[in-house]
């Protein structure tokens, strides 16, 4: 049991750092070649769905192995959390791979900080949390809660790009593709998210149908 726990904290403790890396390498990176004002591009990064998802996972392996018992360690503990993250994590890896690695081509320490946040978290992550969750807690009706942060996040982009033109993915770019498309391709992408989270929660229960089988 010890010899577990320290493995978990271990696992999560490397993927802490990791993320914690790529997040600011990536910031002092663009910071290098953005021509805005010190706030506005702070609040452009953080525009990013892929930022605001390996912060969660970064917080979540850090609560991990301290202050787990604090208020927000109890938060970003909790197996519907990790999970939730886990849904967002690899959402990022599983768009940015299929739709968005062709668009760019980054060389050199960018290109290693790019595949920090969009291959190596997800893939991590979610053997950190196919390894080391407790997942009996998690239900069917947690997918609608998970489901809050990406919509808000959507609300929030096309607000915020409403007004400063900047758009952080092609695919909701109003400016040129317009509303109608957008809604579109959001609800493709929402669709994604339902059916990665179904997948999550049917790999947990078919895995704690597997260990009560081996307790017995």
């Amino acid at each position: 049991m010890e010899a577990q726990k320290s493995l978990k904290s271990v696992f999560a403790g490397s993927i802490g750092i990791i993320t914690l890396f790529a997040i600011v390498g990536q910031f002092i990176l663009s910071a290098h070649t953005s021509k805005l004002d010190r706030i506005d591009y702070i609040i452009q990064f953080f525009s990013y769905f892929t930022i605001l998802s390996n912060v969660m996972v970064m917080l979540c392996c850090f609560f991990t192995i301290c202050w787990s018992k604090s208020r927000m360690g109890l938060f970003f503990t909790r197996p519907e959390t990790i999970t939730a993250v886990t849904l967002y994590i690899l959402i990022v890896g599983i768009i940015y791979n299929t739709i968005l690695r062709f668009l760019s081509h980054p060389q050199g320490l960018s290109m290693v900080v790019d595949e920090l946040l969009h291959v190596l978290a997800p893939v991590s992550f979610f053997l950190f949390w196919w390894r080391f969750l407790d997942k009996g807690t998690i239900r069917w009706s947690h997918i609608f809660y998970w489901l809050i942060f990406p919509l808000v996040y959507l609300f929030y982009t096309l607000w915020h790009g409403s007004f400063s033109g900047f758009y952080p993915y092609p695919f909701v770019n109003v400016s040129e593709l317009g509303m109608d498309r957008v809604i579109l391709n959001s609800f493709g992408v929402t669709l994604v998210f339902i059916v990665i989270g179904t997948l999550l929660i049917v790999l947990g229960k078919w895995q704690n149908k597997r260990r009560s089988q081996r307790i017995k």
